[in-house]
């Protein structure tokens, strides 16, 4: 049974979009709500995602950023963990670098958030996807997607996106832990199923069933629940086996006829991440 303790307190450099649920608006309700205390840092401020809402408004938050970890460095604070996400320019990966410096010991989580279905996102050219590279090789574990696991390996992102073996998921978590200790693929099309692969301590692979429809936010959601178990002592499989199965559940409570773009409807199903406590 869960002893109530200190949470764990996570510092976590993601953007914060305004509608769409994805970045800090998911990642903070889901690891509050697992017992953790997370510190959010945004990166920038967007009025809404970037996947299909329109041309949104935006404001830049890197001095916002250097300036709130010299606040929390004079404070003493000293979180547990440090969970990067969207880092949109050179700047940005660089204030996730500083964060990293200032505190050795905290466990560092990228998630590399550059690219999808095959092709990078708008602004991350050649220079900006080295510097994501060179973050990645600080951290303890990192959580690409299949696109994003090909650019840090210096392959074409544009290859087909047919079926992934369960061996060739291995070989191509294997191989990224050439960058860092840990890492996981998501988003790995496995025939009838949709996967992830792990490497770094027990290789690992864990499958569900494919869903015929695509959300923005689901790897924040991804993220943040594998975050979280962590902090909590489980080990990464088991992480990334809740995480995979909390993403599966909350599309599957989204209505048919939502609007995708919108994300899934995971708040209601919070409670089930919380952690079970003693009477």
């Amino acid at each position: 049974m869960f002893q109530p303790s200190e949470p764990k307190k996570v510092l976590c450099i993601h953007d914060l979009s305004g509608a769409g649920r994805c970045s800090l608006t998911v990642i903070l309700p889901v690891l509050a709500v697992m017992g953790a205390q997370p510190i959010p840092l945004p990166t920038m401020l967007l009025s809404t995602h970037t996947g299909g809402l329109g041309d949104p408004a935006r404001q830049d938050c890197g001095a916002f950023g250097r300036a709130a970890l010299e606040h929390y460095r004079s404070l003493g604070l000293e979180p547990d963990c440090i969970y990067t996400g969207y880092l949109g320019s050179e700047d940005l990966v660089c204030l996730a670098a500083e964060a990293f410096r200032l505190w050795p010991g905290a466990l560092k989580i990228v998630d590399p958030v550059m690219a999808d279905g095959g092709r990078p996102y708008s602004g991350f050219g050649p220079g900006l996807i080295q510097a994501v590279g060179q973050l990645c090789r600080s951290a303890d574990l990192i959580l690409p997607n299949l696109t994003e696991a090909r650019l840090l390996l210096g392959q074409d992102p544009a290859l087909p996106e047919g079926s992934v073996s369960e061996q060739e998921a291995l070989d191509l978590a294997g191989r990224l832990t050439g960058l860092a200790g840990r890492a996981v693929v998501t988003g790995l099309p496995m025939g009838k199923f949709v996967g992830c692969a792990g490497a770094g301590e027990e290789p690992f692979v864990v499958r569900h069933l494919h869903m015929d429809r695509s959300f923005p936010g689901t790897g924040d959601l991804f993220g943040a629940i594998v975050t979280g178990s962590l902090l909590r002592g489980n080990v990464l499989s088991a992480a990334a086996d809740a995480a995979a199965g909390f993403v599966a559940q909350a599309i599957q409570h989204t209505p048919r006829d939502a609007d995708t773009r919108c994300g899934v409807w995971f708040e209601p199903l919070l409670p089930r991440l919380a952690p079970m406590r003693e009477m």
